[in-house]
């Protein structure tokens, strides 16, 4: 269907237009109980969206956009396993690997469940033996150190779990991460390891991916005449792959080679065995816990009315903003040092799943799909790039995030982080007016004058949105359903913008190029090249040949 000429589509547009014309003081003040009514307390956390440019009748619109554009039916068409990924013919079933489909489903001829539970505990016999002491390396001695290897989600989302419950982590094997094919960064991880205590977990999906098989061959290199290869790649390395049979033809023994399935995307699959390095840092059952968290967000996503379920409220709100009233960016604002990478995490999830210009039809989009997501610790954003955020003439809709129990005991901490980020979005919300200034200036003994100058860079128009996501606790339970929360926004987002959220083939183009260009950057030997990449090339040649630089211009 063509969406923008649904009555429920324009009818936002008008609205959107009048909006911009109101301001958030003036809607709580005329709905007193707008906190209580635009707010929903599930089990891990509060979600309060009540600072945000909506009222009941743009609401009511939103919920019938996304009535008239079918949720519901995809959203069934994704829990019984039909294949909504239709450029590449595959189901969607992330929430099977945590427990979190409604009703049995069979792929392939078997239950799915049953397939996840077998790897679920070949992952768990693995795990408790690594930390019982009973995984080795070659010479005998313990694995204590185990390497991910990996890229985008085989690499963000067990990172980004791992720092969030770093008040949860075990002492006895520590895991590290190497993604990026600069060796700079894998040169700095093996600086600090052992190689006979050593193991690496190469997690790829295709088990072909450059970045990653680069630093997996490197990183065999690494363990020079400790051991024949053959023996080397038995006891140090394990993989984690949808492509097992290619892990066994790099060496890697089949019990150790760990499977997820082609119905999980990368960015949605630190559920599956890509959790081995969650499952490692934390341990099994606090894994066990993480995945629990997330199919209580699976269940609520189900059965919850559109107009009580928190990650459709958040989907409306992103297209409201995105696409109606035409905000093109959403900063992701965690006050919770442990929740450091949960920014670049969901940038991925989001930016990755609906950066798209292409309709489920084929047709080329003409509204905005997704915002631009960026963010970082709300603290140092505080002194960083808020500035931005209260006076530039751009809006940007905001997440706060945090949590009601501190993740540690020193006194006083918390509660000055949580003044922090509840003062930072009622700041965003109201401002601070001329009126306002000029009395802080006067009261201050500024003469009328000095007022006159100074107040206007003092102004901030607040009417700035946001929401405010408050967990009782960050624990594994808690995360997983945040997690889970975005997971079902983003594709809540999709499915009424009529996009398929769950291919990338934005993705493919730069590495095809990548794997084209690589030998004639080795060679110099140019083949059908743009005359700034020659350019960009030659240059390379040149400095990587000794080439002196030009004498600085007098």
């Amino acid at each position: 269907m063509d969406i923008t000429q649904l009555s429920t589509w324009q009818q936002l547009e008008t609205q959107a237009r009048q909006m911009r014309g109101r301001h958030l003081r003036q809607l709580f003040a005329e709905e007193p109980q707008r906190a209580a009514r635009y707010s929903l307390e599930l089990p891990e956390f509060l979600f309060d969206y009540s600072k945000n440019l909506v009222d009941d009748e743009v609401l009511v619109n939103l919920l019938q956009l996304a009535r008239d554009t079918d949720l519901e039916g995809l959203r069934a068409r994704m829990f019984s396993g039909a294949p909504i990924n239709g450029t590449e013919g595959r189901p969607v079933l992330h929430p099977a690997l945590r427990g979190g489909l409604p009703d049995p489903v069979e792929l392939d001829g078997g239950p799915v469940a049953d397939l996840v539970e077998t790897e679920l505990g070949r992952l768990k016999e693995f795990v408790n033996l690594l930390h019982n002491g009973g995984v080795t390396g070659y010479t005998g001695r313990r694995i204590t150190d185990v390497v991910n290897l990996g890229v985008g989600g085989s690499h963000l989302g067990p990172e980004m779990v791992i720092g969030s419950l770093r008040a949860y982590r075990r002492d006895d094997v520590r895991v590290h991460f190497v993604s990026n094919v600069d060796g700079a960064e894998l040169a700095d991880v093996l600086a600090g390891l052992d190689a006979e205590t050593t193991m690496f977990a190469v997690s790829s999906k295709t088990f072909g991916t450059t970045e990653t098989m680069t630093n997996a061959r490197s990183a065999l290199r690494w363990f020079g005449e400790l051991a024949p290869r053959e023996a080397v790649l038995q006891k140090h390395f394990v993989a984690v792959t949808a492509s097992p049979e290619k892990a066994r033809e790099f060496g890697i023994e089949a019990q150790r080679v760990f499977r997820f399935w082609d119905w999980v995307g990368g960015r949605f699959s630190l559920w599956s065995a890509i959790g081995l390095p969650i499952a490692i840092a934390v341990g099994f059952d606090r894994f066990r816990e993480l995945l629990d968290g997330a199919a209580s967000m699976d269940r609520h996503f189900h059965e919850a009315p559109l107009e009580k379920n928190a990650p459709v409220l958040m989907a409306l709100l992103s297209v409201w903003y995105c696409t109606f009233m035409r905000y093109p960016a959403h900063a992701i604002l965690p006050y919770e040092q442990a929740l450091h990478r949960l920014p670049a995490y969901l940038q991925q999830a989001e930016m990755e799943s609906n950066g798209k210009s292409t309709t489920r039809a084929g047709e080329e989009v003409g509204y905005a799909t997704g915002p631009l997501i960026w963010g970082m610790l709300g603290i140092n954003g505080q002194h960083a790039f808020y500035q931005y955020l209260h006076q530039s003439p751009e809006v940007v809709p905001a997440d706060f995030i945090g949590s009601v129990a501190p993740g540690h005991d020193l006194e006083g901490h918390h509660e000055i982080l949580l003044a922090n980020m509840l003062a930072q979005s009622q700041a965003l919300m109201n401002g601070v007016d001329r009126e306002q200034v000029s009395a802080g200036l006067a009261a201050r003994g500024l003469g009328e004058k000095e007022i006159e100058k100074l107040a206007p860079f003092k102004v901030h128009k607040g009417n700035r949105p946001s929401n405010t996501i408050l967990l009782r606790r960050l624990d594994p339970r808690s995360l997983g359903a945040l997690v889970a929360l975005y997971e079902h926004k983003i594709f809540t987002q999709g499915a009424i913008l009529q996009i398929y959220s769950f291919d990338q083939w934005g993705v493919e183009l730069g590495k095809g190029l990548a794997a084209a260009l690589q030998p004639q950057l080795e060679s110099g030997e140019l083949h059908h090249q743009d005359a700034s990449t020659a350019g960009l090339i030659d240059y390379y040649q040149r400095v990587s040949k000794g080439a002196p630089a030009p004498e600085p211009a007098s």
